[in-house]
């Protein structure tokens, strides 16, 4: 077989294993704790690749929501069963 074929067949399955693994690495590294940290109604920062916990402002306030119902929505919004 002709060598530059044969070099230049190297050379693109080479390409493929090196975007391959990058590609897991994204995967395992990236996306899955994302998506992890997103199904447990956290909120996810890119930029530091961290997990946070939203906190309600009645939580540090000490106050109350008074309406029954916007409480209720904002618990179940952080994945909280209503108390």
């Amino acid at each position: 077989m002709n060598p530059t074929l044969e070099r230049l067949k190297l050379i693109f399955l080479a390409v493929f294993a090196g975007l391959t693994i990058a590609m897991m690495i994204w995967q395992v590294g990236w996306i899955w704790p994302r998506q992890n940290c997103e199904k447990s109604h956290k909120w996810w920062d890119d930029s530091q690749r961290a997990c946070a916990q939203p906190v309600l402002i009645s939580d540090i306030t000490g106050r109350v929501i008074a309406d029954p119902q916007a409480r209720a929505e904002a618990l179940k919004s952080l994945g909280r069963p209503g108390r």
